[in-house]
């Protein structure tokens, strides 16, 4: 009985209510119309649709879709059938083209439905209320909510005209399986867009918003397609179908080819494009000095905003353009996992296209999982000899210009309690820079460190921009690679890149974004920097050289024009580094366990090594 009385009041005393609730705010409203006042309270100055983004790959190539749980492609006016327009207005509100967001007549048989069941079973909602309801409001059944949806019903009917709001309609309602729309509707039942659809089809598709899950096809199919006929019937009663078309679209067989959403084939690389673009629109945006700000209201401010502005843009639809090659991507997964399978041992990598500083290839583990820990840019791990090249030959060859033909001493070294050993132990003479380098030793490396001024040397990491390296690190052992955190592969990769040719641009994995218009938001604008000379660029190349000629990483060689780079392995064998450079891509590679303990027994096989040719060798040249 409460539930009768209830809707008796909303029937019979709706304008009284508006004119009441208003009049409930505060004394400067009481001069305003009632329109004045919700044009105040409720402006409604779009229709709120959010919509599903997409990352493409370098070949324009969609990969992977990003949506908040609404998987929803919007259609213009022109897009959408007329017949499924007339199928949604017999089927939801016959009068929808003749009242003002709420029809009195259906209210009032709601209210007879509910009080013979002496609860909320239907509520009589227009298009425009549905519309309401889907875009602004929740869908709870309670009175408070059905009054607010009356008013939010009034002011779209004020707002938009009658085809703006079916548009609208039309591609916010639920289909299930997570589609909202009619295009999400269509490719996800029959893998076909909505202009493919027969009108037999579309029917059947506007049979399931009215109760998703009673008319879910994918459960209930042969109640789904009898209300599919009825909708059909209602049609040819309403004159909109002659018998013979009514007959025709009703024994029309209605095949489901559920389009099963791709797994992400790269789910590695877009969910480092997701973590970039955050910190594209902090770039753009100019949220980057608040973001690192040591005043945390400050820096949670920056926070709120910058999440507020990257869910309103995946949620209008926009495409993240990538430098992706699903080639590589592809050889670089499956040699990360032939390589170590059966093993507990674990892998990134990471391969830049050095020329244009794109990120082609980036992989988080071995068997990746999505929004999983990535290992390619969230694990930092100690370098050990993979730094040498960057903090500590280079540096000393543009502060001293000195041959690589030059003598340093090998033998041991010791100072302060600080005493490292050479791989193996051994103690040398006077060998040469090329010599030290190729065979990595680490007692000419700390010698060259010295020379050189700790502080000095680190002054050239600086444009790489390594997160975890502070002035902490600024001590002797950083040398061989020991610093308090380490570096990450994409990190230590990207620094590598400045080995082609002596300049620096940091390497990003987004091209550009755009909107639906295709109007670029947002892109890069990093400048490049000179790093090192000419000089220092040759001397490098040419230690980076022997190395896979006659040093650590032989196993490494192709014959593939230029070829050089640097091992890394640090203490009991924890890690195994290789960063090396061809003619056209810089490519990294780490390997190691989650928990470190010792790869003592896989080292003489040099699985990183593997891993670095077997990608290199499926590489074309440019």
């Amino acid at each position: 009985m409460r539930t009768f009385l209830g809707y008796v009041l909303i029937f019979m005393f709706v304008p009284l209510f508006c004119w009441m609730f208003f009049l409930s705010y505060s004394e400067w409203s009481s001069s305003l119309s009632l329109n004045q006042v919700l044009d105040k309270k409720i402006p409604m100055k779009t229709i709120p649709l959010a919509e599903t983004s997409w990352i493409k790959d370098k070949n324009g190539s969609v990969i992977a879709s990003i949506s908040n749980q609404q998987h929803r492609i919007s259609l213009a006016d022109s897009e959408i059938p007329t017949f499924l327009k007339e199928v949604f207005i017999i089927a939801e509100d016959r009068s929808f083209y003749d009242h003002t967001g709420f029809d009195a007549a259906a209210i009032g048989r709601a209210i007879m439905v509910n009080a013979a069941s002496d609860s909320i079973e239907q509520g009589g909602s227009t298009i425009t209320q549905q519309l309401a309801r889907n875009s602004f409001l929740s869908s709870e059944k309670t009175y408070n909510r059905k009054l607010a949806e009356l008013l939010h019903a009034y002011q779209l009917e004020r707002k938009y005209s009658k085809p703006e709001i079916l548009d609208s309609y039309i591609n916010a309602i639920y289909f299930h399986n997570g589609m909202y729309g009619i295009e999400a509707a269509a490719n996800f039942y029959f893998s076909q867009s909505t202009d493919k659809l027969t009108n037999a089809q579309l029917a059947f598709l506007a049979a399931i918003p009215n109760n998703p899950n009673a008319y879910n096809p994918l459960k209930h199919y042969d109640e789904t397609k009898r209300r599919q006929e009825r909708l059909i019937k209602q049609l040819s009663e309403a004159g909109k179908l002659t018998k013979s078309e009514t007959s025709k679209l009703i024994e029309e067989n209605i095949t489901l080819n559920i389009n099963q959403k791709a797994k992400e084939s790269y789910p590695d690389y877009t969910d480092y494009v997701t973590h970039e673009f955050k910190s594209l629109i902090a770039r753009g945006d100019g949220l980057e000095a608040n973001l690192a700000s040591k005043d945390s209201s400050i820096r949670k401010a920056a926070q709120m905003k910058l999440a507020n502005k990257v869910e309103t843009l995946l949620e209008s639809g926009i495409t993240i353009e990538t430098a992706l090659d699903p080639a590589i991507q592809k050889v670089s997964k499956e040699s990360v996992q032939q390589t170590l399978n059966g093993t507990d041992i674990e892998a990134s990598a990471v391969v830049i296209e050095h020329h244009t500083q794109k990120l082609v290839s980036l992989i988080g583990g071995k068997n990746y999982i999505k929004n999983s820990f990535n290992r390619s840019y969230q694990s930092y791990r100690q370098p050990g000899s993979a730094m040498k090249p960057l903090l500590v030959y280079a540096p000393y060859f543009e502060e001293t210009n000195a041959p690589i033909t030059q003598l340093i001493s090998g033998a041991s070294y010791c100072k302060n309690g600080y005493c490292p050993r050479n791989a193996g132990g051994g103690s040398y003479g006077s060998i040469t820079l090329k010599q030290a380098f190729s065979r990595s030793y680490n007692t000419p490396a700390i010698r060259l460190f010295e020379k050189t001024g700790i502080n000095t040397s680190f002054s050239y990491l600086k444009p790489f921009r390594f997160q975890k390296i502070t002035t902490d690190d600024y001590t002797l052992p950083a040398a061989v690679g020991g610093f308090s955190y380490g570096v990450s592969t994409l990190e230590l990769t990207r620094a590598f890149t400045s080995f082609a040719n002596g300049t620096y641009k940091p390497a990003h994995a987004i091209v550009r974004v755009r909107n639906k218009q295709g109007k670029t938001l947002y892109q890069w604008d990093d400048k490049t920097k000179t790093i090192w000379s000419d000089q220092t660029v040759k001397k490098m190349r040419n230690l980076l050289h022997e190395v896979t000629i006659n040093g650590t990483g032989r196993k490494a060689y192709i014959e593939r024009g230029y070829i050089g780079g640097k091992t890394g392995t640090t203490n009991d064998v924890k890690d195994l580094w290789f960063v090396g450079l061809t003619n056209d891509y810089t490519t990294g590679i780490w390997i190691g366990k989650d928990q470190p303990s010792s790869m003592n027994a896989q080292q003489l096989a040099a699985p990183h090594l593997t891993i670095w040719k077997t990608i290199n060798l499926s590489i074309p040249s440019l």
